[in-house]
């Protein structure tokens, strides 16, 4: 079974652009437009990676991903944050929020195949992969 990710992006094109690129390399993709929207879904059926953008309507990025990272279904869920935001302390706050990753946009795919690659590829913390 292929690993399962969940895209959360606001920005539709990107979100076609994101899906395709992580299809071709054999993911499953699961997409949400806000982080609301991400939230239900992670809690719902837990992927393997949460691809998060920070900025987004209503819920954004960070305050979804605390609250992954808050939940015990799906603490264990690798986050990955994509932004615009690259200003001094931005990446910092990305972790402080439970991120598992940062990646600036505009993304380079060959790197953000690597990171993905990497986080899915983590042993999950129950020993189970």
């Amino acid at each position: 079974m292929s690993p399962k990710i969940l895209l959360a992006e606001d920005q539709p094109m990107n979100r076609k652009l994101f899906r395709e690129i992580l299809e071709v390399k054999g993911y499953t993709v699961v997409e949400a437009r806000d982080g609301a929207e991400a939230l239900a879904l992670a809690r719902a059926d837990p992927p393997d990676l949460v691809l998060m953008d920070v900025q987004m309507p209503g819920m954004d990025g960070l305050e979804a991903t605390r609250r992954i990272k808050a939940d015990p279904i799906t603490r264990h869920v690798p986050v990955l944050a994509l932004t615009a935001m690259a200003m001094d302390g931005d990446e910092e706050r990305v972790f402080r929020a439970g991120c598992d990753g940062y990646l600036p946009k505009p993304v380079r795919i060959h790197t953000l195949l690597e990171r993905v690659e990497a986080l899915v590829a983590r042993p999950k913390p129950d020993g189970g992969e």
